[in-house]
């Protein structure tokens, strides 16, 4: 095992700790990152896209003309796709976007997302995360503790600090339970909490 300094919010150190390397020190793998975020991303596509159909367009009770004589085609009803203002053919239909990815998989991914993290020194580790819930108290803190933009972890979300980070468009917090690829990727950095730190590892390596 490797050890990593535990920091305080002023970045000085406060103690060590012992990083399980089945967690913060496996071989990165690009293919697998990108199909666990490929996963995730569809996961959240909410699949909500419709087209008309001829149930939906309204009106059509009535022939539109009379059969014969007009010189135009028959119709039958004003809701056919030949219309003005009729139904539309094989557009969109509301579907889910999601697919099933083998919970290996996705551990895998994880483990590779904070070992890549850990690998160019965008992990840090901290001793607690509390806030009187004062969004400008917290910017000034990481600002001073030198991250520009990074998922915050905690093992149990603590609601001041989450009500101070929540107007932080380029920070997101969340407790053990929300952490993904995704998010340690798109903002390139992560600062645990040392209770955080056991219990990511306990998740990961659970049967």
């Amino acid at each position: 095992m490797s050890n990593a300094n535990v920091l305080n919010w002023k970045k000085e150190k406060v103690g060590t700790i012992e990083l399980d390397p089945t967690v913060f020190a496996v071989e990165v793998k690009t293919e697998v990152l990108h199909e666990v975020t490929k996963w995730q991303l569809a996961s959240r596509r909410s699949g909500t896209h419709a087209i008309k159909t001829r149930a939906f367009v309204s009106g059509g009770g009535k022939k539109p003309f009379k059969q014969k004589g007009t010189g135009n085609a028959r119709q039958g009803t004003s809701r056919s796709p030949l219309m003005p203002g009729g139904a539309k053919l094989f557009g969109p239909i509301p579907k889910s976007y999601a697919y099933a990815l083998p919970k290996k998989v996705r551990k895998l991914g994880l483990k590779m997302a904070l070992s890549h993290l850990q690998k160019e020194g965008k992990l840090f580790i901290v001793s607690d995360m509390t806030s009187e819930g004062k969004t400008k108290e917290l910017a000034a803190r990481l600002k001073n503790f030198g991250v520009a933009k990074a998922v915050l972890v905690d093992a149990a979300t603590n609601a001041g600090f989450k009500r101070a980070a929540d107007n932080l468009p380029k920070y997101k917090y969340q407790s053990t339970a929300g952490i993904n690829v995704f998010d340690l990727l798109k903002y390139d950095a992560a600062v645990l909490t040392k209770s955080s730190v056991a219990a990511i590892v306990e998740k990961l390596n659970a049967e």
